[in-house]
């Protein structure tokens, strides 16, 4: 397939970019470097700089694409809290453009990234794809949205597509990981501890109902993320809009991954604990039957050294210029 990457140069969609072109498929990625960085770009694709809104359709022609791997998007939840509009924007109606770009252009096979922040704050876990969605921010409002339009063009159009729906990315593959101006993400910032970035991590709570009293939350490998997109690209099925949830089906704690990432970088990361977050719930663990059923997904990097190993192994090569924004 030529497989068309929106928001190639950030975490997640250069290392699908990479995985899809080891599995023998082409790829053409559009960025803006907004926050993406150049050199996660993989060599093998070809790169177009511009907006999605802007180039979209002149690339899916010229290009011949057969396919699109949606992940240009703002993704920082408090952000989404500040500036609302720009997230409708960026999200929301990019992606309706995308969508017009590829309904014109007979484009009909879509994978999305969405985000388990459609669900909100869930009563009870693991979360199911049939449990409410409630989003309590503007990011996964717009993303539970964009669910929404990718279902009424599939019905309409014929589109074949895929939402993917996941808590916490992790780990690295091969040169690329992490690597954010903005760091939000639990690992990355106990591993700039370690790195002498930062002086200590702050623990928001240790009296939660969980085994030691810090929050548990779910992990997932980056390389398996990338084979569950590259699944969904090569099984949707035209009018058909399905929604999978993507998870390691275990919880580790906040209070575990620190200990994890002490083992594997060999540094004391000194820990301070404060006070809970609001809307912090104690527990968010998705079930991920529904995606080894239907998509033949099998996680197999669910371990938690692992992923704390593949993360420390990219980090800490990069050294002082981790966490730069290189662009």
């Amino acid at each position: 397939m030529n497989i068309l990457v929106t928001g190639g140069a950030g975490y997640v969609g250069s290392v699908c970019a990479q995985v899809f072109i080891e599995q023998g498929h082409s790829v053409t990625v559009i960025d803006n470097f907004s926050t993406g960085n150049r050199e996660a770009v993989p060599a093998d694709a070809t790169l177009v700089e511009g907006d999605v809104r802007e180039v979209a359709a002149t690339v899916l022609r010229e290009h011949n694409i057969d396919a699109v791997a949606h992940f240009a998007a703002r993704s920082l939840v408090g952000e989404s809290v500040e500036k609302p509009e720009e997230y409708w924007q960026h999200n929301l109606v990019t992606t309706l453009a995308l969508l017009d770009a590829m309904r014109d252009n007979g484009v009909n096979n879509l994978v999305f990234s969405s985000t388990a922040a459609t669900y909100g704050e869930p009563e009870t876990v693991p979360i199911t794809e049939d449990m409410p969605t409630a989003p309590t921010n503007p990011y996964g409002a717009t993303k539970l949205s964009i669910d929404y339009a990718i279902t009424s063009y599939c019905h309409a159009y014929g589109m074949g597509a895929t939402s993917l729906r996941y808590f916490n990315v992790a780990g690295a593959y091969g040169s690329i990981g992490e690597n954010r101006a903005v760091e939000t993400h639990l690992i990355p910032l106990v591993l700039q501890v370690a790195l002498g970035h930062r002086e200590k991590i702050m623990i928001f709570g240790d009296d939660w109902p969980t085994e030691d009293g810090t929050c548990v939350r779910d992990y997932i490998h980056i390389r398996d993320l990338a084979d569950a997109h590259l699944l969904a690209l090569e099984s949707n099925t035209a009018s058909q809009h399905r929604i999978f949830n993507l998870g390691s089906g275990e919880g580790y704690s906040v209070a575990q991954v620190i200990d994890t990432c002490r083992e594997v970088t060999g540094h004391p990361i000194p820990a301070e604990v404060a006070p809970r977050r609001a809307g912090d719930p104690a527990t968010l663990i998705a079930s991920s039957a529904k995606a080894m059923n239907q998509l033949g997904w099998r996680p197999s990097r669910t371990d938690l050294h692992t992923i704390v190993s593949d993360a420390w192994a990219f980090t800490s090569q990069l050294g002082d210029r981790a966490y730069s924004a290189q662009r």
